[in-house]
């Protein structure tokens, strides 16, 4: 009962933010919205940076999801299945296995709702930051820091769900690569066994099931370690970017040239995604549904904990991390190209040009 009325008080929350945007909001910087990302370009109205945060999201998403699906898989394959040994071998297993579009397993989820999980973080994150400004003044680091963990704690109430589903199309090859695995060593005296081929299941099927087992709680399975990792990332983030991009020469009006404002955020970012990556870990293990032959069950976070230590050691809790830094780098570069160029108010002079 508790996480529904969790859930419950975000979404209260995330209407009242809603309503306060109408008011336009006076802001000399703006925060990226793949992560709690300062960028050094004057404030654009909300419709712009929607529209801003679509085109980077969409565009992000298509480019590093196949890094993201190894990073799944080499975070949930056990010392007792294991199935890849790197990431580029997971890919090209992937390929043959697969297919090209076996890389994009999970793709839709993450299309779908990357537009509605970039509003709710921008709205919220600007609703913080006014109201932890006093008359307009610049905010200090720590105001900085809370407004992006107010905005991630925010989004929650998209990125869990849209992971929870993610994760069990992207697990789905290597377990059914795992199934094969096992039924070819079965075989016996040199016959190959025969392995049927299972469908997997869409997001839609595993949406229902989930609704129809245990209810809207189902679809928020690993909402703490979500928690514990988007929160952290961002308290890691802020202070780090915010003192490498005040290093090397600054531009006429004070502010970042581009570039340096480029390796500050991509460096900070890989290393707050790397920081959390263990929590990362935990993460993707609740959220794991379908399990393969030899992979161990969590009754919740400290059980995996303790199950993980006792079973693959320390060295397992960074599983994927070099995944989640390849990931982070483009990712920001998209971002910081789309506001860079400003995508969103060119669309809007257009539209607005058409009205008159």
């Amino acid at each position: 009962m508790y996480l529904d009325g969790l859930i419950l008080i975000v979404i209260v929350m995330f209407l009242g933010i809603l309503k306060r945007e109408s008011v336009k909001q006076p802001e000399v910087r703006l925060i990226s919205i793949f992560s709690p990302v300062v960028l050094d370009i004057p404030a654009a109205d909300l419709p712009a940076k929607l529209i801003n945060g679509g085109i980077a999201g969409l565009f992000g998403v298509t480019c590093v999801f196949p890094i993201d699906l190894a990073k799944t898989r080499l975070q949930n394959q056990q010392n007792g299945s294991r199935i890849y040994t790197s990431m580029s071998d997971c890919l090209i297993k992937t390929i043959r296995s697969e297919g090209f579009c076996g890389m994009y397993r999970g793709a839709a989820v993450n299309l779908t709702l990357v537009t509605p999980e970039k509003a709710i973080k921008l709205a919220a994150n600007d609703f913080f930051r006014h109201q932890l400004s006093k008359d307009g003044q610049k905010l200090t680091l720590v105001g900085e820091m809370l407004a992006g963990c107010g905005a991630g704690t925010c989004q929650v109430i998209v990125t869990t769900p849209m992971e929870m589903l993610k994760i069990q199309l992207q697990d789905a090859g290597r377990i059914e690569a795992q199934r094969n695995l096992i039924g070819r060593h079965g075989g016996g005296g040199g016959a190959k066994a025969n392995v049927v081929q299972r469908k997997s299941p869409t997001a839609l099927q595993l949406s229902r099931d989930l609704l129809k087992d245990k209810g809207i709680t189902g679809l928020y399975t690993g909402l703490g370690a979500t928690l514990l990792r988007d929160v952290p990332f961002s308290i890691i983030y802020f202070p780090l970017f915010a003192n490498l991009n005040s290093l090397g020469r600054r531009n006429t009006d004070g502010s970042a040239p581009f570039y340096i404002s480029f390796l500050s955020g991509c460096l900070a970012g890989c290393t707050a995604a790397v920081a959390v990556n263990p929590v990362d870990v935990l993460k993707t293990r609740l959220q794991s549904l379908a399990r393969g032959c030899h992979d161990e069950t969590y009754s919740g976070m400290k059980d995996c904990i303790r199950k993980i230590l006792r079973h693959e050691g320390p060295s397992a809790f960074l599983k994927g991390a070099y995944c989640r830094a390849l990931v982070i780098a483009p990712l920001f570069g998209i971002v910081q190209v789309v506001y860079f160029l400003g995508v969103g108010e060119f669309v809007l002079g257009l539209l607005h040009g058409q009205k008159h």
